[in-house]
């Protein structure tokens, strides 16, 4: 890895956190109906980011998530919440289901738990990196993006449904891999084309999860969305006669 791009990617990171923590995100969690939803968030998303789809070029796309939870939670929590996520995600690759086969057989299978120290030490730059590009870019850019919505478009349903839900995070997971290939971090004989093509196929893909999940939301569970009220974005009743 280029040292500019560590450099970058550690710089990044602490300053989302910094910048998270200002705005005292766990306060968010005082909302009792938010406290279900984020312990789902903090089980299920690990395995998401641990589970990838190699193209046939054999670059590895992985589900993010950050999009929808920006929209659950806030920038700031959705911001924390990627920490843990990023680690969880890379013991479930160190001590994960895969492993299992290779216990039954007798092969080297999971590392012992006393190793664990030195294996996160050991996969520090790549769990932060994941960190950025999976989680803080994509769900910054989701947040402008919204936030330009919220300010120029009208306030009603579908905005936030089609706006904020799927064209945010398909342009937000599209923007992330416009940056990577700025940053130069295509792997070697992946050309941009084709690594432009997988983030953009997937950025239309999670877009479409996300929209689904924050129509199914406003809908039924709209207290489960904390940048969504229905006083902004149902019209009011008009004037009385």
């Amino acid at each position: 890895m280029n040292p500019w791009l560590s450099t970058f990617e550690w710089t990044a990171l602490g300053v989302a956190l910094i910048v998270a923590l200002t705005f005292q995100p766990w306060r968010v969690l005082a909302h009792r109906p938010l406290q279900n939803p984020w312990l789902a968030a903090m089980v299920l998303l690990p395995w998401a980011w641990w589970t990838r789809k190699l193209l046939p070029s054999g670059m590895a796309l992985h589900m993010s998530g950050a999009c929808l939870l920006v929209l659950m939670f806030g920038w700031p929590m959705a911001v924390l919440m990627l920490v843990p996520i990023g680690l969880l995600a890379t013991l479930i690759d160190v001590f994960g289901p895969q492993h299992l086969s290779r216990v039954s057989t007798g092969l080297a299978g999971t590392p012992e738990w006393s190793a664990l120290p030195t294996l996160l030490n050991e996969r520090l730059d790549g769990i932060v990196s994941q960190i950025v590009w999976m989680g803080v870019i994509p769900a910054t850019v989701a947040l402008c993006i919204g936030l330009l919505m919220r300010r120029w478009l009208p306030r009603h349903l579908f905005v936030f449904i089609l706006g904020r839900g799927f064209m945010a995070t398909a342009l937000a997971i599209t923007a992330s891999g416009a940056l990577g290939l700025w940053a130069e971090r295509q792997p070697p004989g992946l050309d941009s084309l084709e690594w432009m093509l997988g983030h953009w196929l997937l950025g239309w893909g999670e877009a479409i999860s996300t929209g689904m999940l924050t129509a199914i939301f406003v809908a039924f569970k709209p207290h489960w969305l904390l940048t969504y009220s229905d006083e902004r974005y149902l019209p009011g009743p008009g004037p009385s006669p």
